[in-house]
């Protein structure tokens, strides 16, 4: 019986199945390689509500082709949603799915008509949303939180490693055939260790946002030997005594603290930057905060690019105010070229925002987006709807 592994990548959109894993289209059952995009119909009745899907959702498609009681309007070209596309064809939908490139504001909205209900986003982020928009017209918004923590955990401590032991710098070195010529020496390519040693016997864990995910960060982090954490609480939240005693006591750590920002860069030997986007959370990490770091501390960013100052944190690399930073996003994404300050600094770790990408995971936010934009579409609750009210 074939594993759900398996089943994912043979309903994956063929162009991602032969760049990402070398399959080709004679290799397997052409089944397999069917397009549930195909069998989506073709003629328009309008009992029927439409939805307009502008991103590809591979295995969970048929969640919403296979279905009679509603019409799909799909974007099937391998690149991002065609603005002029989207705004022509949304015209009467009831339903929209989109990803972070697709900005859903007043125009869309405009064009899409009365009947939009729902909008349902592949992803946690909703920046790209007009949540003010959504209220006036009281349009549910479903999105994929959750599913995703332990994907985003598993990434920040890569980032994490890769940033403290030169992984960047080390593998540019190779790939640029410098190996045969190198010249050894016992400090090349050193950096601070993540866990604790004889010369190092305390390590600090510091995080900017304390929720699921960091949480889970933290969990990794204890088979390495971190032996305190330190976190920026909530604006206005009681501290919560109890849960920090209980993480201190289940990753037997030394100490668990809420502090304000200062301390979070003085004392933090590796900083996770996991806060959400937006005015409040802008340029927290700004050149103030990276002066105040250990020469020896490292940034790791897994939140929104937008927390972190672009250019504070090149000069912080510059400077050595920091040793190192591992990032996933970045304030200008995705307009980040290989000129970006950031990206030619060579103690910089920069990936293309892949903190999610794993196939299981992926595979869960399509199954959760379909499952969203078709409640909606059909009059049920959402699975996942996000609450924007305290956000508008």
């Amino acid at each position: 019986m074939a594993s759900p592994l398996c089943h994912f990548l043979g309903r994956m959109p063929c162009a991602h199945r032969r760049a990402s894993y070398g399959f080709r289209r004679n290799c397997v059952p052409t089944a397999l390689f069917s397009n549930p995009l195909s069998r989506i119909h073709s003629m328009s009745f309008p009992a029927r509500p439409k939805i307009v899907v502008c991103k590809d959702l591979g295995p969970a498609m048929p969640l919403l082709t296979d279905r009679e009681d509603i019409d799909v309007v799909p974007w099937t070209e391998d690149r991002p949603c065609d603005r002029a596309w989207l705004l022509e064809n949304i015209a009467g939908a009831a339903g929209v799915v989109v990803c972070f490139q697709d900005m859903v504001d007043r125009e869309l909205v405009n064009a899409a008509g009365p009947n939009l209900r729902v909008v349902s986003t592949i992803s946690v982020g909703h920046e790209h949303i007009d949540l003010r928009i959504m209220g006036e017209h009281k349009i549910q918004v479903g999105y994929t939180p959750d599913i995703l923590t332990d994907a985003v955990a598993d990434s920040a401590v890569m980032l994490a490693l890769m940033a403290t032991r030169a992984a960047g710098q080390s593998y540019s070195f190779v790939k640029n055939n410098e190996w045969p010529a190198f010249n050894w020496t016992p400090f090349a390519f050193c950096g601070p260790q993540l866990s604790t040693t004889p010369f190092s016997p305390t390590r600090t864990a510091g995080f900017l946002g304390f929720g699921r995910i960091a949480h889970a960060v933290l969990t990794r982090l204890a088979a390495f030997g971190i032996t305190h954490c330190v976190y920026t609480p909530r604006p206005g939240a009681a501290h919560q005594t109890t849960r920090d005693a209980q993480l201190k006591a289940k990753h037997n750590l030394a100490a668990v603290t809420p502090v304000d920002l200062g301390t979070l860069a003085r004392d933090s030997d590796i900083l996770f930057v996991l806060a959400p986007g937006g005015p409040s959370t802008r340029h927290l990490i700004n050149e103030v905060f990276l002066r105040q770091m250990k020469p020896t501390s490292v940034l790791v960013n897994n939140g929104r690019g937008s927390v972190v100052d672009s250019a504070a944190l090149a000069l912080a690399l510059k400077n050595k105010w920091i040793w190192a930073a591992g990032l996933d996003v970045v304030d200008e994404e995705p307009q980040v070229t290989a000129e970006h300050p950031l990206v030619r600094e060579p103690r910089c770790v920069v990936l293309p925002h892949i903190g999610s990408a794993a196939i299981e995971t992926r595979a869960e936010m399509a199954t959760l987006t379909a499952q969203n934009v078709l409640a909606g579409v059909l009059g049920g609750q959402l699975p996942m709807a996000l609450d924007y009210a305290p956000l508008v």
